[in-house]
Parts: C-alpha cells; structure tokens; sequence
C-alpha cells in the first residue's frame, strides 16, 4: 500500500468516526429534548440535502459526474434505502437487546457471503479479533432478547439488505472505477426517494404520530437543518470507508462508534453506565486493536507478494442502536444517523 492510499484511509475512518459521533449527539438533542421522533422522514431529508449538496460541488466542478448504468443505480439505490428502513422498523418492533444482536449479526453474515459469493478468504486471526469485538460490543451493549415473530423478520431482511447493499457498495467502485462521490451522487435521489415516500407512514407506524402534524418550532427546524449538514458528511465518509477498505472494515468501524457513543452518552448527557458497559467497550476496543493489528500485519504481506487480506482489499438513522435498556433516545438517535 502507498503511502498517500494510508493516508486516504485513515483520514476517511477519521472523517467517519467523528461525523457520525456528531450526528449522534445531535439526534439526541432532536429526538429526546425537542421531541421530534421521526427518524424515517428525517433519513429521507438527509439523503436529500447531500444529493443537493453534491450536485452544486459537481457544478463548481469539485468532482465529475460519471455515467453509470441506469438498472444498477436504481436498484442499488433502492436496496439502500429499504434497508434503511428495515433497520428503522427493526429498531421499533424489538427489543434494545434483540436490536444490539441484529447489528451484530452483520458482520458475521458478510463474511459468509464475501466467502460464497466473492471467494474470498478470512484468516484465522482476522475471524478471531472479530470474535473478540462482537463479544465485547455484546457485552456493553445487550440487554434484554426478548423475541417476536414480526420483530424477528424484520430484523433479517434488515440484516439482508445491509450486508448486500455494503458489499455492492465496494464491488461497483471497484468494478466500474467510480469514485465514492461519484457513486453517491449518483445513488442518493433514489435512496431519497423510497424513504421520502414511505418515511411518513413508518414513522407513523412506530410512533403514532404524523411529521406533518408535528410543531415545527425554531429550534427544531435549526437541529433539523444541523442534522442534515451532518448528514452529507456521514454518507460522504460511509461510501469513501466501505470503498477504500472493504464492508467488514466497514462494520467493525460501526462499532468504534458504538463504544464512543456509550461514552459521550455517560460523559456528556449523564446517560447510565455499569461496569458491564466498561468491561464490554474495554474487550471490544481490544477486539478492534487485534484487528488493525492483523490487517496491517497482512496488508505487509501483500505488499511483499503475498496475497492482500480481505479486510484490507480496495475492492452502505440511519447506524446503529446504541442504548442500556434506559437510553432509548440515544438508541433511536444513533438509529437515524445509519449509514447510507
């Protein structure tokens, strides 16, 4: 690997570490303090607004448009936005518990298609510091696993439709040579658009209220227009990481996040905090060092001829529950702020 290729993946895991964990923060406050519970529609928005944003960059020539096959965009960005949704609907119809599990099912079910699908290998040392990061993200943050069919089924074409859409996330830059931007500009209006009509009734399904009663007083139209500057920020970095590394990196950042957001979450809003929580972020922080340790130690390897490790190969609120069964605004938060 190139010294400038390095640079341009730590400063993405950066760029996606520190603007998700903003975008967090600031769904708390909309969601818990402003109340303002519409995540679905808010996701939507968020698409929207970086659509937008992109297309004036692309005008100002910051990047070039690249043409790419019309069947491919629609349905990737299709895929991507019905997971999106499916994560929304699977946040509200289980429990934090069952929720925590179904972010945690990904990874291993990513490694299972890229193996039968793609071929491609895991070592042994890579499976196992995944082991050790699911164990500790398990611990910190899986509560109670209470099961119900709905919630179940939900939660698999959840995990589905992720896992899919985050290997062809990797699999079109590669394979056609697009850029992340370019990608996304051109996925976004679709993703946008599935939400933006079916936003409104899911979260109408979930909370029992419509957005478009909703009392849209200063403060919440200003944490709304936040949210959604945030939010270019967080798609951007989402498809820079998956196509830069690959999705299992991808996901392993996912619950980086977890973990600081468990910390902002006690340090900064006073949210509980056991020392099950500690001992959780401390094994899973441990999980994530292994697994930098091994993917460096491979990507060496590579570079000396050997074959490159797919944790590493260039070849997906939105994120993510993250809650203690008595910080559910900052499970739905961390919900909207999922990842394109």
């Amino acid at each position: 690997m190139t010294a400038g290729f390095q640079l341009g993946v730590i400063g993405s895991l950066t760029l996606s570490v520190a603007s998700s964990v903003a975008i967090v923060i600031c769904n708390k406050a909309l969601i818990s303090t402003l109340g303002f519970p519409f995540a679905t529609t808010l996701t939507s928005w968020h698409l929207m607004v970086t659509f937008c944003t992109l297309h004036v960059a692309q005008r100002l020539r910051f990047f070039e448009p690249k043409a790419i096959d019309g069947q491919t965009v629609v349905l990737f960005g299709l895929l991507n936005g019905t997971s999106i949704g499916l994560l929304n609907l699977s946040l509200g119809f289980n429990s934090i518990g069952f929720y925590q599990m179904t972010k945690l099912a990904i990874i291993p079910f990513t490694v299972l298609l890229e193996t039968i699908f793609l071929k491609k290998r895991f070592s042994e040392t890579i499976k196992f510091s995944l082991l050790v990061l699911l164990l500790g993200v398990g611990i910190a943050s899986v509560t109670d696993l209470k099961l119900n069919c709905l919630g179940s089924t939900l939660s698999g074409l959840a995990i589905a439709t992720t896992c899919v859409g985050q290997i062809l996330t990797n699999t079109i830059q590669r394979k056609l040579k697009v850029s992340s931007t370019q990608l996304l500009y051109q996925s976004a209006p679709y993703q946008a658009a599935i939400l933006f009509a079916t936003g409104p009734f899911v979260d109408h399904l979930l909370t029992g209220r419509s957005v478009f009663a909703h009392v849209y007083t200063f403060p919440v139209v200003g944490f709304i227009i936040l949210s959604c500057l945030i939010a270019v920020s967080v798609n951007f970095s989402t498809f820079l990481v998956i196509g830069t590394t690959s999705p299992v990196t991808y996901q392993v950042l996912g619950h980086l996040k977890t973990c600081l957001v468990l910390s902002f979450g006690y340090t900064l809003l006073h949210d509980p905090f056991t020392a099950r929580n500690i001992l959780g972020i401390l094994v899973a922080i441990f999980g994530m060092a292994l697994y930098s340790v091994f993917s460096v130690r491979e990507g060496k390897k590579k570079s000396a001829g050997d074959a490159l490790p797919v944790s590493q190969m260039p070849d997906k609120e939105t994120e993510p529950l993250v809650a203690t069964k008595d910080n559910s605004d900052t499970k739905k938060a961390n919900g909207v702020a999922h990842d394109c």
